[in-house]
Order: structure tokens, then sequence, then C-alpha cells
């Protein structure tokens, strides 16, 4: 363990040589979200990233963390009691059994360059390493499961991608940012016969989530989604599930568009944007018009609200096609990010 490194949070890293000045910790509780925070924002004006992250996110984001112990999973470097970066993993386990190793990291741009970002990718990796290798012993996963590294970058992120693919990550996969410059001439469609929307009740959130992970089932790199992770969506301030467009058959959740307005985003860029997102369709509904329907439904109450323009994010190589859909509903590509692997080395 290196020897400037805080052990109270019992922090482990690999050895590597030490960055003069800076103090290595673990996680001290919420006295860490604005410092969090900081450094976010600071960094996303550099990289070209649009950031509008409140306290209040990053305090909901912490509290419904999945396979992830701040308490263990994160590794902070300071300069006179300054963040001046950070880094956190988590992991999840995909659909076809592969184990994948999560992380994120930031470090504020004057203080790239120095070795700070090379020591919090190092400490990811040994750490998931930990993770993945205990998981096995512990028989909570089969010792033949294959385990592999992720990060995402957006291409606007050079730095990043730098030091990702000088230490072996390699593209796998692209998405991408699509935009509806305005929302005029939305068409009219109708949905399949026997389908509805339907408001969303108090007791509904549960099958919507369900659905949701069933629809999901089939896509490249399914993991499903945490129940954390959508308690987390529906405590978020701007939640509205009056802008959701969720379909039913009878009793049955077929297709859902779930909406939303970030307000602070929208204040913050001086623009009047909502988000069509988690669009699908279960499969025996596809194929029919519906995601079409649901996504035109979704439009126009968002410009029922205010709305100027709509946003989305999609998977480059969607297996329904997507891509196509969303450009033919008027949306555009505006940015890229890449998904980078690497196999995890025991």
């Amino acid at each position: 363990m290196n020897k400037n490194i805080n052990t109270m949070q019992k922090i482990y890293i690999p050895e590597m040589p030490d960055i003069p000045g800076i103090n290595w910790r673990g996680f001290q509780g919420e006295a860490d979200y604005p410092k969090i925070l900081n450094v976010v924002h600071r960094s996303g004006v550099v990289d070209g990233l649009e950031r509008s992250e409140t306290l209040q996110d990053i305090a909901n984001i912490y509290a419904h963390l999945h396979h992830c112990d701040p308490n263990h999973d994160m590794l902070f470097a300071e300069m006179d009691s300054e963040v001046v970066g950070y880094s956190r993993v988590w992991w999840a386990l995909e659909g076809s059994g592969q184990w994948i190793g999560f992380q994120l990291g930031h470090v504020l741009p004057e203080w790239r360059r120095k070795g700070i970002g090379s020591r919090l990718l190092s400490f990811n990796e040994h750490r998931l390493r930990q993770i993945a290798v205990g998981l096995k012993e512990n028989q909570q996963i089969p010792m033949d499961t294959p385990c592999v590294l992720d990060n995402m970058a957006n291409n606007s992120e050079v730095d990043r991608i730098n030091l990702i693919e000088r230490r072996g990550y390699l593209p796998i996969r692209y998405a991408f940012d699509m935009v509806r410059p305005d929302l005029e001439n939305i068409p009219e469609l109708h949905l399949p016969p026997g389908v509805e929307i339907r408001p969303v009740e108090p007791e509904h959130p549960r099958m919507i989530w369900e659905a949701s992970n069933e629809a999901f089932r089939d896509h490249w790199g399914y993991i499903p989604d945490p129940w954390e992770e959508f308690e987390r969506f529906m405590n978020d301030p701007d939640f509205d599930p009056s802008l959701w467009r969720v379909a039913w058959q009878g009793e049955l959740v077929v297709g859902m568009v779930l909406s939303f307005i970030d307000k602070d985003q929208n204040e913050m860029y001086g623009r009047k944007r909502g988000y069509t997102e988690n669009i699908c369709v279960l499969r025996p509904w596809r194929r029919q018009g519906l995601a079409k329907a649901l996504i035109a439904s979704s439009l126009t109450a968002l410009k029922a609200r205010g709305m100027t323009e709509a946003g989305l994010g999609v998977d480059a190589e969607n297996i329904s096609g997507a891509l196509h859909l969303y450009e033919r509903m008027g949306f555009r590509v505006m940015k890229t990010s890449t998904i980078y692997r690497k196999p995890l080395k025991h």
C-alpha cells in the first residue's frame, strides 16, 4: 500500500510513484458531495460535456448505488484539502452471464498529465479485480465466468480517451446523442388495435420497471436495470410521470417512453429541451408502429409543456433499428460516445 494514502477507509491500490503534494484518501460521506460536483462541472466544461447536476442530484445518485460501496470503491486525490480528482467503480452481470466492471474518473483540467488519472485508473482496475476474484471465491458467480472492464467516453473527452487507449482498452461499441431541433410537424399516429395509453398510477412503477427489463432483454449488452436505479429516477426532483407514455394491452405493459424535462440543464444552457428516453416495446408488439406512436405522443406532451426540442440517446447498432426510426421521427445525431473494453486479467 502506498504510504501517502489515508488508510482510515482501507483503500488499497498498486504501488506507483508518488505525486508530490497529492494526498490519496477514501470516501468521506456527504461532505464529499460538493467536492465531487465541483470536479464534474469543471471537467465537463473543458471536455465539451453538458453537465448540470446539482448537489441534490449527487445525493440521489449515492443514495441508490447498486453493486458499489463507496467506502471501498472510491479513491480521491487531494491537494491542500481540495479534491482535484476522484474515481468510482461498480459491477454488473450481463444477461449472457459475463461479468462487467464499470468505472468512472474525473481530474480537474489543470491537474491532468501529472499521473493522477493513471493512478485513479490503476485503483479502479485493482479494485474491480478484487471484487471479481472475491465473487468467484465465494461462489457468488461461477469460476469460469468471463470478466471484462468497461470504460465509456464521449468523443470530445480527448484526455480520457488517450489514457484508456494507452492502458489497452479497445473500442467495441458506439452510442449517439440525438436531438429533434423543433417540435413542429409531429405526425398523428395511431396505436395498434387493443393497445391504449394510460396515466401512471401509484401501483404501476414496479410493473413498468419489469416490462422495461423484459423489453431490453434481447439487446446488446443487456443488464437488468436494478430497482435501485429506477428508484433513483423516481426520486429525481424533475420526476414527472405525467410525461410518461405507457402502452397497455389488458393488464400487460407492452411499450413505453419515459420522458422527462431536466429543468436545471435547460436553465444552464438556455434552451427548452425535453427527453424521450427508455423507448422500448416488448417483442410480441414490435413492428406494429407502436414505438412511433408512443414517440409522437411523447413529443406532443413535451410541446404542451413549452418545450421546443427533444433529445435521446441510442445504441448505434440497436437490433430494432432504433437509429433509423428516430431519424424518421426527426431526430439527428449530435454527439458520439464510445464504449471501450479490455479483458480482466486475474
